[in-house]
């Protein structure tokens, strides 16, 4: 055991460590990777994928399958470092498919949608 003494800001503290050899030491269990997530499927020809700009949480859906939004039209809110981010239609399109659901966690760059 050896004996230490730590100064924190101003405030100080004794603390002791124990001394091992590296043979006593056990290695820890390594977790096995995680799953990759399912690809999205792929684009039709002429459409486009709105992808999420930071990672976040979706908190709310706007838009359904099939249909009809206009420039500027809110299709959904991320959540990201407690601000909600408004994704908006590029231009007038059709929602072709919507690949999240409130409360799914998404990193920067996931497809929410497709809109063709």
């Amino acid at each position: 055991m050896k004996a230490y003494r730590v100064n924190v800001n101003g405030n100080v503290y004794e603390i002791t460590l124990e001394v091992i050899d590296k043979a006593d030491i056990k290695a820890a269990p390594v977790a096995a990777p995680a799953p990759a997530a399912a690809p999205a499927a792929p684009a039709q020809a002429g459409s486009k994928s709105i992808t999420a700009p930071m990672p976040g949480n979706i908190l709310k859906v706007n838009v359904q399958n099939g249909q009809s939004v206009k420039k500027g039209d809110v299709l959904m809110i991320l959540e990201a470092m407690k601000m909600e981010n408004e994704i908006m239609a590029p231009s007038d399109c059709t929602v072709a498919s919507v690949n999240v659901t409130p409360g799914t966690t998404v990193d920067a760059g996931a497809v929410l949608c497709t809109l063709a």
